[in-house]
Order: C-alpha cells, then sequence, then structure tokens
C-alpha cells in the first residue's frame, strides 16, 4: 500500500511516501514517476499539506442510493457535478472558516476524492484504472443558504467555493481498491456520517469514464464523490475528522472569520 504525502519541512515543500510515523523523501513530480532519494524524515517533524495541488476540482450531487432514496430524488442518467475553485484547497489541521459576515448554517460532507493521474479523453469504465493515480479524503463544506439565494439559479460554486472550503489529505493512496471502504465523519469524536462506498450510484470507474466523455481529464484533476446522508451543521470551536479506513483521516477545526 502506497501513501503519498505533501508536507512542509524546514521552510520547504516535500514530497513522499508515509509508513507509520516515516516519511521516505521522493523527488520529481507526484505525476511524473517520483523518486525515492534515500533520505527519511519523522512525521512529528513535518507540517502536512493537502497532499497535491489540484490542476480542477469536479464535485458529485445525487450520487448514492440511501441518500436519494431519503431525499426523494431520481436516479440520474449520468453523473450530476459542479466545479469548486482550487483556492478553497486546505490541508490536514488547517482551519475551515466561516465566510466573513455570514451567520448562516455552514455543512460537513465526507466524500471520497478521485485523483487523476494520467490524461484521459472518452474512455470506457474498463479503461479508468489506468488513469486513476489514487483516492484520498475531501470534506465538501458547504454554506448552505449561499446555495438557494437566487430562486432563478442555484449557486453550487459560491456556496461550496469559499477559501477553505475543501479540506484534503491526509495522504493518496496509490494502491488500493475503494469498493469496499465505508466513509464517516466525526464531528467532536461522535460519529454523524459512516456510509459505504458500495452504496454509490456511479462507482469511482464509471465516473472518471462518463465525465471523460464530456470533457478531457488531466493529471491533479479531483473528483469529489459526493456524499450520503448524515451531513449535518458544523458550530465554531469544533473539529470534523473524515476518516477512509484504508486511507486516512482528515481533520480541521471549524471556526468563525477572524477579525
Amino acid at each position: 500500500m502506497t501513501s503519498w504525502v505533501r508536507f512542509n519541512w524546514n521552510d520547504n515543500t516535500g514530497l513522499g511516501t508515509i509508513d507509520g510515523d516515516v516519511i521516505a523523501i521522493c523527488s520529481n513530480d507526484l505525476f511524473e514517476q517520483p523518486i525515492l532519494t534515500g533520505e527519511t524524515v519523522l512525521l512529528s517533524e513535518v507540517q502536512l499539506l493537502a497532499p497535491f495541488t489540484p490542476n480542477s476540482i469536479l464535485a458529485l450531487w445525487n450520487n448514492f442510493h440511501e441518500r436519494a432514496e431519503a431525499e426523494g430524488q431520481t436516479i440520474p442518467a449520468t453523473p450530476l457535478y459542479f466545479m469548486k475553485p482550487v483556492t478553497s484547497v486546505i490541508g490536514p489541521g488547517e482551519t475551515i472558516y466561516r465566510p466573513r459576515g455570514h451567520s448562516g448554517r455552514v455543512i460537513f460532507e465526507a466524500e471520497l476524492g478521485i485523483v487523476i493521474g494520467k490524461q484521459c479523453r472518452d474512455i470506457t469504465v474498463q479503461q479508468a484504472n489506468d488513469h486513476i493515480f489514487g483516492y484520498t479524503c475531501v470534506n465538501d463544506v458547504t454554506a448552505i443558504e449561499f446555495l438557494f439565494v437566487d430562486k432563478a439559479f442555484q449557486q453550487w460554486t459560491r456556496s461550496k467555493g469559499f477559501d477553505t472550503f475543501t479540506p484534503v489529505g491526509p495522504c493518496i493512496n496509490s494502491d488500493i481498491d475503494p469498493s469496499g471502504l465505508n466513509i464517516l465523519a466525526i464531528q467532536n469524536g461522535e460519529t454523524r456520517q459512516d456510509y459505504p462506498v458500495s452504496d454509490m450510484i456511479y462507482s469511482p470507474q464509471e465516473i472518471v469514464a462518463m465525465i471523460s466523455a464530456y470533457q478531457s481529464l488531466v493529471p491533479g484533476d479531483l473528483i469529489c464523490c459526493g456524499t450520503s446522508v448524515g451531513a449535518r451543521t458544523m458550530k465554531p470551536g469544533t473539529e470534523i475528522q473524515v476518516s477512509i479506513p484504508g486511507i486516512g483521516t482528515l481533520a480541521n477545526p471549524f471556526d468563525d472569520f477572524p477579525g
């Protein structure tokens, strides 16, 4: 199992694979055959960052049978998705901030993230794994009231695109089959979401293949697979953990915007 991390160490950004509390440092770009340098560093000596800087972020809606049934949604004929700005990305331990001047609800959504490693266009489901670099944890944060400000146009990008609204990490696992995994959201120690990847309407491979029919996907694209039931409002001072056993646990505090 290969887990890739990006980190700050002695004021420099590094790349490596992590095993327990030891990081084996690599050179070269994540998507261009990184090479082990032979150097190592302890996890306790570094600050983990988002494991990569996405080229673009695509996020799915209505991709779980249980949630579709609970909310009375129809099963979509194709993946339904929107775009999030890459400026919304933060890493493990960084604070999610309520937008300045906003007093409404801010909701966490624990999700599986697909990281594209090889360019593709109009591929088959059977070819998808060849273009997926690996999987990570994502918290797709939403300031829900902004979504419905204008009754004529639901503002997905605005409500989900604020700075700090896409925590990603702590690693990318490039050697795992996610089909048997569960995705958990833990709020201040209490499990709020716990749902199986197998309940997806469209599997990760189907998502990649079907989206590639509409647009090219390139190395570094992040696809957030959508969430199931149990997403809830965050309160200032709480910590949200997105945990996917086999990948890792992404923990971020939530607070009001400072000042």
